[in-house]
Protein backbone atom coordinates (compact mmCIF):
# COMPACT_ATOMS: atom_id res chain seq x y z
CA UNK A 1 0.00 0.00 0.00
CA UNK A 2 1.74 3.02 -1.31
CA UNK A 3 0.17 6.51 -1.74
CA UNK A 4 1.19 7.75 -5.44
CA UNK A 5 0.24 11.02 -7.28
CA UNK A 6 -2.58 9.25 -9.48
CA UNK A 7 -4.21 11.22 -12.55
CA UNK A 8 -7.65 11.55 -13.37
CA UNK A 9 -9.53 12.69 -16.20
CA UNK A 10 -11.00 16.17 -16.37
CA UNK A 11 -12.84 15.78 -19.17
CA UNK A 12 -14.77 13.06 -18.88
CA UNK A 13 -18.05 13.36 -20.90
CA UNK A 14 -21.06 12.87 -19.35
CA UNK A 15 -22.94 10.18 -20.84
CA UNK A 16 -26.41 9.81 -21.97
CA UNK A 17 -29.55 7.36 -20.36
CA UNK A 18 -29.96 5.65 -23.29
CA UNK A 19 -33.26 3.95 -23.68
CA UNK A 20 -32.24 0.66 -22.91
CA UNK A 21 -30.72 1.76 -19.73
CA UNK A 22 -34.38 3.38 -18.97
CA UNK A 23 -35.72 0.34 -19.94
CA UNK A 24 -33.96 -1.15 -17.51
CA UNK A 25 -34.04 1.97 -14.41
CA UNK A 26 -38.10 1.55 -15.38
CA UNK A 27 -37.52 -2.43 -14.19
CA UNK A 28 -36.19 -1.74 -10.69
CA UNK A 29 -38.20 1.26 -10.15
CA UNK A 30 -35.55 3.87 -10.52
CA UNK A 31 -37.64 6.16 -12.99
CA UNK A 32 -40.20 8.95 -12.00
CA UNK A 33 -41.80 11.40 -13.39
CA UNK A 34 -40.65 14.82 -11.83
CA UNK A 35 -42.30 18.23 -11.65
CA UNK A 36 -38.85 20.19 -11.93
CA UNK A 37 -36.03 19.09 -13.83
CA UNK A 38 -32.11 20.10 -13.32
CA UNK A 39 -32.90 22.20 -16.16
CA UNK A 40 -35.51 24.25 -14.43
CA UNK A 41 -33.02 24.39 -11.34
CA UNK A 42 -30.07 26.52 -14.16
CA UNK A 43 -32.61 29.33 -15.43
CA UNK A 44 -30.98 31.69 -12.91
CA UNK A 45 -29.80 34.81 -13.56
CA UNK A 46 -27.17 36.07 -10.26
CA UNK A 47 -25.61 33.89 -7.61
CA UNK A 48 -23.44 34.63 -4.69
CA UNK A 49 -20.59 32.60 -3.01
CA UNK A 50 -21.19 30.56 -0.27
CA UNK A 51 -18.22 30.45 2.38
CA UNK A 52 -17.57 27.77 4.96
CA UNK A 53 -17.30 27.87 8.85
CA UNK A 54 -13.81 29.20 8.38
CA UNK A 55 -14.52 32.16 5.88
CA UNK A 56 -13.21 30.15 2.81
CA UNK A 57 -14.77 29.48 -0.72
CA UNK A 58 -16.65 26.54 -0.23
CA UNK A 59 -17.08 26.14 -3.82
CA UNK A 60 -21.07 26.50 -3.86
CA UNK A 61 -22.54 28.81 -5.01
CA UNK A 62 -26.84 30.49 -4.24
CA UNK A 63 -28.97 31.25 -7.14
CA UNK A 64 -30.88 34.00 -7.04
CA UNK A 65 -34.33 32.75 -8.94
CA UNK A 66 -36.98 35.74 -10.32
CA UNK A 67 -40.04 35.82 -7.60
CA UNK A 68 -42.55 34.38 -9.84
CA UNK A 69 -40.61 31.17 -10.05
CA UNK A 70 -39.76 30.55 -6.56
CA UNK A 71 -43.22 28.94 -5.15
CA UNK A 72 -43.00 26.73 -8.37
CA UNK A 73 -39.78 25.26 -8.22
CA UNK A 74 -40.39 24.94 -4.16
CA UNK A 75 -43.40 23.22 -4.75
CA UNK A 76 -41.98 20.97 -7.12
CA UNK A 77 -38.66 19.91 -4.82
CA UNK A 78 -40.86 19.08 -2.36
CA UNK A 79 -43.25 16.62 -4.76
CA UNK A 80 -39.25 15.10 -5.59
CA UNK A 81 -38.43 14.63 -1.94
CA UNK A 82 -41.94 13.08 -1.66
CA UNK A 83 -41.16 10.33 -4.81
CA UNK A 84 -37.73 10.13 -2.94
CA UNK A 85 -38.56 9.14 0.51
CA UNK A 86 -41.90 8.30 0.26
CA UNK A 87 -43.17 7.11 -3.21
CA UNK A 88 -45.24 10.12 -4.26
CA UNK A 89 -46.69 10.73 -0.56
CA UNK A 90 -47.30 14.11 -0.08
CA UNK A 91 -48.09 13.94 3.49
CA UNK A 92 -44.52 13.84 4.10
CA UNK A 93 -43.66 17.04 2.76
CA UNK A 94 -46.81 18.90 4.52
CA UNK A 95 -45.27 20.48 7.44
CA UNK A 96 -41.82 20.91 5.45
CA UNK A 97 -40.43 23.84 2.89
CA UNK A 98 -37.61 24.62 0.68
CA UNK A 99 -34.88 26.45 2.58
CA UNK A 100 -31.84 26.71 0.88
CA UNK A 101 -31.44 26.01 -3.09
CA UNK A 102 -26.95 25.50 -3.17
CA UNK A 103 -25.55 25.27 -6.68
CA UNK A 104 -21.91 23.54 -7.32
CA UNK A 105 -19.40 25.03 -9.82
CA UNK A 106 -16.92 22.12 -9.11
CA UNK A 107 -17.00 18.29 -10.50
CA UNK A 108 -18.61 16.54 -13.59
CA UNK A 109 -22.60 16.72 -13.07
CA UNK A 110 -22.72 20.50 -11.18
CA UNK A 111 -25.28 19.16 -8.77
CA UNK A 112 -27.47 21.39 -7.13
CA UNK A 113 -27.84 20.76 -3.14
CA UNK A 114 -31.63 21.40 -1.61
CA UNK A 115 -32.22 21.83 2.10
CA UNK A 116 -35.59 20.65 3.14
CA UNK A 117 -36.84 21.48 6.79
CA UNK A 118 -39.68 20.71 8.65
CA UNK A 119 -41.55 23.82 10.45
CA UNK A 120 -42.90 21.59 13.37
CA UNK A 121 -39.36 20.58 14.80
CA UNK A 122 -36.69 22.16 12.64
CA UNK A 123 -35.35 18.86 11.44
CA UNK A 124 -33.94 18.85 8.37
CA UNK A 125 -32.39 16.61 5.00
CA UNK A 126 -30.57 17.45 2.38
CA UNK A 127 -30.81 15.78 -1.45
CA UNK A 128 -29.50 16.51 -4.47
CA UNK A 129 -30.44 17.03 -8.62
CA UNK A 130 -27.93 16.68 -11.04
CA UNK A 131 -27.28 16.04 -14.52
CA UNK A 132 -27.81 12.61 -15.38
CA UNK A 133 -24.80 10.63 -16.28
CA UNK A 134 -24.75 7.17 -17.04
CA UNK A 135 -21.26 6.30 -15.71
CA UNK A 136 -22.41 7.85 -12.38
CA UNK A 137 -25.85 5.66 -12.45
CA UNK A 138 -24.16 2.51 -13.18
CA UNK A 139 -22.22 3.36 -10.50
CA UNK A 140 -24.97 3.68 -8.08
CA UNK A 141 -26.53 0.50 -9.28
CA UNK A 142 -23.32 -1.70 -8.68
CA UNK A 143 -22.95 0.37 -5.12
CA UNK A 144 -26.69 -1.26 -4.50
CA UNK A 145 -26.04 -4.32 -5.62
CA UNK A 146 -22.24 -5.04 -4.61
CA UNK A 147 -21.64 -2.78 -1.46
CA UNK A 148 -23.46 -3.23 1.96
CA UNK A 149 -24.90 0.43 1.47
CA UNK A 150 -28.33 1.26 0.32
CA UNK A 151 -28.60 3.83 -2.55
CA UNK A 152 -31.39 5.86 -2.99
CA UNK A 153 -31.98 7.61 -5.79
CA UNK A 154 -34.38 8.67 -9.20
CA UNK A 155 -34.02 9.26 -12.91
CA UNK A 156 -36.20 11.35 -15.32
CA UNK A 157 -34.45 11.94 -18.95
CA UNK A 158 -31.69 14.17 -18.25
CA UNK A 159 -32.11 14.88 -14.31
CA UNK A 160 -30.80 12.27 -11.34
CA UNK A 161 -32.38 12.66 -7.83
CA UNK A 162 -29.83 11.77 -5.19
CA UNK A 163 -30.48 11.26 -1.46
CA UNK A 164 -27.83 12.67 0.83
CA UNK A 165 -25.86 10.42 2.39
CA UNK A 166 -24.65 11.08 6.09
CA UNK A 167 -21.40 11.02 7.43
CA UNK A 168 -18.13 12.60 8.10
CA UNK A 169 -16.34 14.05 5.02
CA UNK A 170 -13.30 11.77 4.64
CA UNK A 171 -10.82 14.25 4.39
CA UNK A 172 -12.31 15.77 7.33
CA UNK A 173 -12.12 12.67 9.43
CA UNK A 174 -8.63 12.05 8.97
CA UNK A 175 -7.49 15.25 9.69
CA UNK A 176 -9.83 15.92 13.47
CA UNK A 177 -11.33 11.98 13.84
CA UNK A 178 -8.85 9.98 12.98
CA UNK A 179 -6.57 9.31 15.75
CA UNK A 180 -9.35 9.96 18.59
CA UNK A 181 -8.28 7.50 21.43
CA UNK A 182 -11.99 6.59 21.83
CA UNK A 183 -11.93 4.84 18.39
CA UNK A 184 -10.51 2.05 17.73
CA UNK A 185 -7.60 2.21 14.52
CA UNK A 186 -7.71 -1.41 13.31
CA UNK A 187 -11.62 -1.10 12.90
CA UNK A 188 -10.54 1.98 11.07
CA UNK A 189 -8.07 0.52 9.44
CA UNK A 190 -10.04 -2.68 8.37
CA UNK A 191 -12.65 -0.69 7.16
CA UNK A 192 -10.28 1.05 4.84
CA UNK A 193 -8.66 -2.43 3.86
CA UNK A 194 -12.46 -3.76 2.57
CA UNK A 195 -13.40 -0.52 0.92
CA UNK A 196 -10.27 -0.12 -1.05
CA UNK A 197 -11.25 -3.74 -2.32
CA UNK A 198 -14.63 -3.13 -3.13
CA UNK A 199 -13.70 -0.21 -5.18
CA UNK A 200 -11.26 -2.43 -7.49
CA UNK A 201 -13.65 -5.29 -8.03
CA UNK A 202 -16.92 -2.34 -8.80
CA UNK A 203 -14.28 -0.48 -10.85
CA UNK A 204 -14.98 2.37 -9.00
CA UNK A 205 -12.56 5.71 -9.59
CA UNK A 206 -11.54 8.52 -7.62
CA UNK A 207 -11.81 7.19 -4.23
CA UNK A 208 -9.53 10.22 -2.52
CA UNK A 209 -11.11 11.17 0.55
CA UNK A 210 -13.23 13.96 -0.36
CA UNK A 211 -15.16 11.50 -2.37
CA UNK A 212 -16.11 9.14 0.61
CA UNK A 213 -17.97 9.75 3.91
CA UNK A 214 -16.92 7.78 7.26
CA UNK A 215 -20.04 6.89 9.75
CA UNK A 216 -19.52 5.91 12.83
CA UNK A 217 -22.23 3.51 14.62
CA UNK A 218 -21.25 3.15 18.78
CA UNK A 219 -22.02 -0.06 19.57
CA UNK A 220 -22.57 -1.93 22.96
CA UNK A 221 -19.01 -3.01 22.92
CA UNK A 222 -17.32 -0.80 20.44
CA UNK A 223 -17.31 1.60 17.73
CA UNK A 224 -18.19 0.59 14.54
CA UNK A 225 -16.98 2.26 11.19
CA UNK A 226 -18.19 2.42 7.61
CA UNK A 227 -16.61 3.70 4.80
CA UNK A 228 -19.40 5.16 1.63
CA UNK A 229 -18.45 6.11 -1.30
CA UNK A 230 -20.41 9.50 -2.42
CA UNK A 231 -18.99 9.91 -5.56
CA UNK A 232 -19.26 7.83 -8.89
CA UNK A 233 -18.92 9.81 -11.67
CA UNK A 234 -15.83 8.22 -12.09
CA UNK A 235 -17.21 4.49 -12.50
CA UNK A 236 -15.16 2.21 -15.06
CA UNK A 237 -14.24 5.16 -17.06
CA UNK A 238 -10.80 5.80 -16.38
CA UNK A 239 -7.84 3.09 -18.15
CA UNK A 240 -4.99 3.36 -14.71
CA UNK A 241 -5.54 0.50 -12.73
CA UNK A 242 -4.32 3.14 -9.51
CA UNK A 243 -7.32 5.18 -10.27
CA UNK A 244 -10.02 2.19 -8.95
CA UNK A 245 -7.55 1.52 -5.48
CA UNK A 246 -8.31 4.38 -3.29
CA UNK A 247 -4.77 3.02 -1.70
CA UNK A 248 -3.16 5.01 -3.98
CA UNK A 249 -4.31 8.29 -3.68
CA UNK A 250 -2.11 10.87 -1.89
CA UNK A 251 -4.85 12.63 -0.14
CA UNK A 252 -5.95 9.18 1.84
CA UNK A 253 -2.19 8.26 3.01
CA UNK A 254 -3.55 9.00 6.97
CA UNK A 255 -5.44 5.53 6.02
CA UNK A 256 -2.72 4.26 4.13
CA UNK A 257 -0.43 4.34 6.89
CA UNK A 258 -2.61 3.24 9.82
CA UNK A 259 -3.21 0.28 7.51
CA UNK A 260 0.34 -0.07 7.71
CA UNK A 261 0.77 0.55 11.40
CA UNK A 262 -2.06 -1.58 12.63
CA UNK A 263 -2.36 -4.71 9.95
CA UNK A 264 -0.21 -7.19 9.01
CA UNK A 265 0.03 -9.47 6.03
CA UNK A 266 -2.57 -12.05 7.25
CA UNK A 267 -4.90 -9.82 8.90
CA UNK A 268 -4.97 -7.58 5.62
CA UNK A 269 -5.44 -10.51 3.43
CA UNK A 270 -7.90 -12.16 5.95
CA UNK A 271 -9.84 -8.66 5.64
CA UNK A 272 -9.55 -9.04 1.80
CA UNK A 273 -11.19 -12.05 2.05
CA UNK A 274 -14.09 -11.02 4.31
CA UNK A 275 -15.23 -8.29 1.76
CA UNK A 276 -14.98 -10.83 -0.94
CA UNK A 277 -16.99 -13.30 0.53
CA UNK A 278 -19.86 -10.49 1.19
CA UNK A 279 -19.71 -9.53 -2.23
CA UNK A 280 -20.37 -13.29 -3.07
CA UNK A 281 -23.21 -13.08 -0.71
CA UNK A 282 -24.95 -10.14 -2.51
CA UNK A 283 -24.03 -11.77 -6.62
CA UNK A 284 -25.93 -14.71 -5.10
CA UNK A 285 -29.06 -12.81 -3.67
CA UNK A 286 -28.88 -10.17 -6.46
CA UNK A 287 -28.07 -12.48 -9.54
CA UNK A 288 -30.65 -11.74 -11.70
CA UNK A 289 -30.88 -7.47 -11.39
CA UNK A 290 -26.53 -8.36 -12.03
CA UNK A 291 -27.41 -10.08 -15.05
CA UNK A 292 -29.86 -7.54 -16.60
CA UNK A 293 -27.32 -4.58 -15.38
CA UNK A 294 -24.30 -6.51 -17.60
CA UNK A 295 -26.55 -6.97 -20.49
CA UNK A 296 -27.77 -3.47 -20.99
CA UNK A 297 -24.06 -1.98 -20.09
CA UNK A 298 -22.15 -4.31 -22.70
CA UNK A 299 -24.29 -2.31 -25.36
CA UNK A 300 -23.32 0.96 -24.28
CA UNK A 301 -20.05 3.18 -24.80
CA UNK A 302 -19.24 4.19 -21.79
CA UNK A 303 -15.28 4.93 -21.81
CA UNK A 304 -12.70 4.73 -24.99
CA UNK A 305 -11.09 1.72 -26.47
CA UNK A 306 -7.57 2.92 -25.41
CA UNK A 307 -8.71 3.00 -21.69
CA UNK A 308 -10.26 -0.36 -22.14
CA UNK A 309 -7.48 -1.57 -23.22
CA UNK A 310 -4.63 -0.06 -20.82
CA UNK A 311 -7.16 -1.30 -18.17
CA UNK A 312 -7.21 -5.02 -18.79
CA UNK A 313 -3.79 -5.20 -19.05
CA UNK A 314 -3.14 -3.58 -15.68
CA UNK A 315 -5.64 -6.05 -14.51
CA UNK A 316 -3.87 -8.64 -16.12
CA UNK A 317 -0.69 -8.01 -14.53
CA UNK A 318 -2.27 -7.22 -11.18
CA UNK A 319 -3.91 -10.30 -10.99
CA UNK A 320 -1.43 -12.61 -13.27
CA UNK A 321 -4.48 -13.68 -14.54
CA UNK A 322 -4.16 -13.46 -18.54
CA UNK A 323 -7.97 -14.15 -19.10
CA UNK A 324 -8.27 -10.38 -18.37
CA UNK A 325 -6.93 -9.53 -21.86
CA UNK A 326 -9.62 -11.21 -23.34
CA UNK A 327 -12.58 -8.58 -22.19
CA UNK A 328 -13.89 -6.48 -24.91
CA UNK A 329 -15.46 -3.98 -22.52
CA UNK A 330 -15.25 -2.69 -19.10
CA UNK A 331 -18.52 -4.48 -18.26
CA UNK A 332 -16.18 -7.95 -19.13
CA UNK A 333 -13.61 -6.87 -16.45
CA UNK A 334 -16.68 -6.23 -12.96
CA UNK A 335 -18.29 -9.42 -14.52
CA UNK A 336 -14.29 -11.22 -14.45
CA UNK A 337 -13.80 -10.00 -10.86
CA UNK A 338 -16.74 -11.32 -9.80
CA UNK A 339 -16.55 -15.01 -11.45
CA UNK A 340 -12.74 -14.77 -9.55
CA UNK A 341 -14.14 -14.12 -6.54
CA UNK A 342 -16.90 -16.65 -6.79
CA UNK A 343 -13.55 -19.05 -7.64
CA UNK A 344 -11.47 -17.63 -4.80
CA UNK A 345 -14.24 -18.29 -2.16
CA UNK A 346 -14.93 -21.75 -3.43
CA UNK A 347 -11.82 -22.93 -2.72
Amino acid sequence: MEPDDVKISRKKPIFPVTPAFQKYLRKYQRESKLPITYDDLLVFDEAYPIMDRYGKDSLWEGPIYAANRIEHLHNGLKVIYANLKASGNLRIVQHKYIEKIEYCTFGNTHPFRIKIVNRLNDVYDYFYVKRADASRIYGLELEEILSPNQVNYLVDGDTLIEEHVAGIPGDVFAKIYLHNPEYNPTRIAKEFVKFNERCLIMLLGDMRSYNFVVQITPDFDDIQFRIRAIDFDQQFYEGNIKVYLAQFFKENLPYVKMCMDQLTDKTYLQYQQEEKSSILHRVRSERHRLADLRDVSNTEILTTPENIESLKKGMADHFEDAHYLQCQTMTDIVELNIKNIIRQVKL
